[in-house]
């Protein structure tokens, strides 16, 4: 993590920002660190990447603010002020952007609108400077695969073979489904949706300036079921929270989400698409939750590394020992 001191200086030297009075750490994750900044502008964040999920390098910062600069038409995203994949004095490269107050998504009370953010995002038009993901459940397959052979020694091998058997079951669906999913037209989508990357205002009722989506490490232009079924999918509503959502909460999700298209005048799925579209990629983006828990437990279980959050590794010891819940599907 950088020195706070150290921020801020590059912050002055940069030039970006006019009165600078206030740096200070904001949180960290994999791959990102982030610190709040308050000048006589306003409120910012400066993201400091330290590594991609993309497979770019020092061009993963550059790449996420073309994503926000594609976005931010929605009016649910962080402006994209300024970014320096080259920072003299970091160790990655910077990202300045709007600093955006507010709570992570409540599923009891927000799902409508989530789905309107989700709703506003997928409306515009697809950049044809973003990574394409054409085959999204191929893809998704392949990502798992590397997770699962990441550890060849891992201590629980028998969910391995588990998670391979499931793999198949995704492949013969993606069969099946494949004109369906090639029928669709590609949007831009976020990939990561879950609570904590959705920062919801206090007003209550329908979305008005204050709700955003924030995160934008991953998205790329593909099926807008990437978002839903991660949205839906139980081990993204579990993450953080103790909620799994029912056929009625679902429903809800996904009709706010079809409304809102209309009301933007967008291309809208009918609801039986939406359902199963979403469906396909739940099923899907399961496989590559589970496969990243699996190769997380090894990971956070040798004795060489040091746990980096108690938490991850309890949530991650949860999805293990109930992966029958989430892998039996009732169609």
């Amino acid at each position: 993590m950088e020195d706070v001191q150290a921020v801020r200086g590059y912050l002055e030297r940069s030039g970006w920002l006019e009165g600078i009075r206030e740096v200070r750490f904001l949180a960290a994750g994999e791959y990102n660190e982030n610190h709040y900044v308050r000048a006589s502008g306003g409120e910012y964040v400066l993201r400091i990447n330290h590594g991609s999920q993309l497979g770019l390098g020092r061009e993963q910062i550059g790449y996420e603010f073309s994503v926000l600069s594609a976005v931010a038409p929605s009016g649910v995203t962080p402006r994209p002020y300024r970014v320096d994949p080259w920072p003299e004095g970091l160790s990655g490269g910077t990202l300045l952007m709007d600093y955006l107050p507010g709570r992570p998504l409540d599923y009891s009370h927000n799902l409508e609108r989530a789905a309107r953010i989700l709703a506003r995002v997928h409306a515009l038009p697809p950049d044809d400077g973003l990574i394409r993901q054409d085959r999204a459940v191929l893809d998704i397959v392949a990502e798992s695969e590397g997770l699962l052979d990441r550890y060849p020694d891992h201590p629980r091998p028998e969910m391995r073979d588990r998670l391979l058997a499931y793999r198949d079951d995704v492949l013969t669906l993606n069969e099946r489904s494949r004109d369906f999913l090639a029928s669709e037209p590609p949007v831009m989508v976020n990939t990561e949706v879950n609570s904590g990357n959705f920062i919801m205002s206090h007003m209550d009722g329908r979305h008005g300036k204050g709700d955003f989506l924030v995160d934008w490490e991953k998205a790329v232009v593909s099926t807008r079921h990437q978002d839903l079924g991660h949205f839906l999918a139980p081990t993204t509503t579990l993450w953080k929270t103790d909620t799994r959502l029912d056929r009625e909460q679902r429903e809800a999700f996904l009709s706010a989400y079809r409304r809102e298209l209309l009301l933007l005048g967008a291309a809208a799925p009918d609801m039986d698409a939406l359902r199963e579209g979403s469906a396909i990629l739940e099923r899907t983006i399961l496989l590559r939750a589970l496969s990243w828990s699996h190769m997380a437990y090894c990971e956070y279980t040798r004795a060489e590394r040091a746990i980096r959050n108690a938490d991850t590794l309890a949530k991650i010891r949860q999805y293990l020992d109930n992966a029958e819940c989430f892998l039996t599907w009732k169609e």
